[in-house]
């Protein structure tokens, strides 16, 4: 059974409601709670959310039972798990699982975790999708265990949430343009997937740092300050130097996916008052095995 519990600190008296969502309980999990077999208690006795709040109050909060899509079945297939907390799990995700199941596909990450909480048997959590990636980009996703923690990541500054992907890119970069800080809005139609540069389009801002170089190819760093589709893919053709497997916005290339890897993700932990947490994996064999045949050209 998942528990919270908060100690009031604040002087001014204040309702249990506004307490609850100030500290990352949205209203439906409040709703859940008080209807589908939580608790909320406020000194080990049952309150309702008018009820005012004290200092030093101790405020214990069990979700409810959050209700299972039927048509969403588990997935037995492998899952590569950095990191586990009661609250959240960061997955390393290989390039070719969507992050969400499809209606077409039902081995994406959210089915494996559900097949890995089957296997532990960990009762009462359900899968919630903090972050994602495309289905051919590899790297780290965060997966809530449970509403409360989509909810408390959601409410992370875009600042203190800090995402940075490996990109191999065609090309090579000048002196002068080893670094920099891309400003190109981007937009989109209904009538196809691609995005392209639209000065009326929404904000997108990328930082980038050149690693590495070898002929044709060059190992960028990118950081993330928006989250627009295809945001690295479109910002590095914009650049001249298309990713490697991205014949979308490149060329056709021997490699047969978009070579880009988020291997680096940092935020202030939701759930640990004063604690940065840092998690970074390996580029995955099919980028490392493409650099080494580039640089042995």
């Amino acid at each position: 059974m998942t528990l919270f519990k908060l100690t009031v600190q604040t002087k001014a008296p204040k309702q249990l409601g506004a307490f609850l969502m100030k500290n990352g309980f949205s209203k439906k999990a409040v709703t859940d709670a008080k209807n589908n077999g939580g608790l909320i208690l406020v000194n080990h006795k049952r309150r309702y959310t008018n009820f005012v709040l004290h200092p030093q109050d101790e405020v214990i909060f069990v979700p409810g039972k959050e209700k299972v899509n039927p048509w969403l079945q588990p997935s037995y297939r492998p899952i590569d798990i950095v990191q586990e907390t009661n609250d959240y799990l960061a997955i390393n995700k290989p390039a070719g699982v969507l992050s969400i199941p499809s209606r077409y596909d039902d081995n994406a990450l959210v089915n494996r975790v559900l097949g890995y909480f089957d296997r532990q048997k960990i009762q009462g959590s359900k899968p919630h999708v903090i972050t994602r990636l495309d289905r051919d980009t590899s790297g780290i996703v965060l997966m809530g265990k449970n509403a409360i923690a989509h909810a408390r990541f959601s409410k992370l500054s875009k600042d203190d949430f800090v995402k940075k992907y490996h990109a191999l890119v065609h090309g090579n970069f000048k002196a002068d343009e080893m670094c920099g800080i891309i400003r190109q809005p981007i937009g989109s139609t209904k009538e196809t997937v691609k995005r392209f540069i639209d000065p009326n389009g929404k904000k997108a801002v990328t930082a980038y740092q050149v690693l590495k170089q070898a002929p044709g190819i060059s190992l960028v760093e990118l950081r993330l300050y928006t989250g627009r589709t295809h945001q690295i893919r479109l910002h590095m053709q914009s650049l001249g130097h298309p990713l490697f497997g991205d014949p979308l916005y490149g060329i056709k290339d021997e490699f047969n996916r978009q070579a880009l890897n988020c291997f680096y993700v940092s935020f202030p932990d939701p759930f640990r008052a004063n604690k940065r947490v840092q998690i970074r994996v390996p580029d995955p064999p099919d980028m490392q095995q493409l650099w080494r045949k580039k640089q042995k050209a």
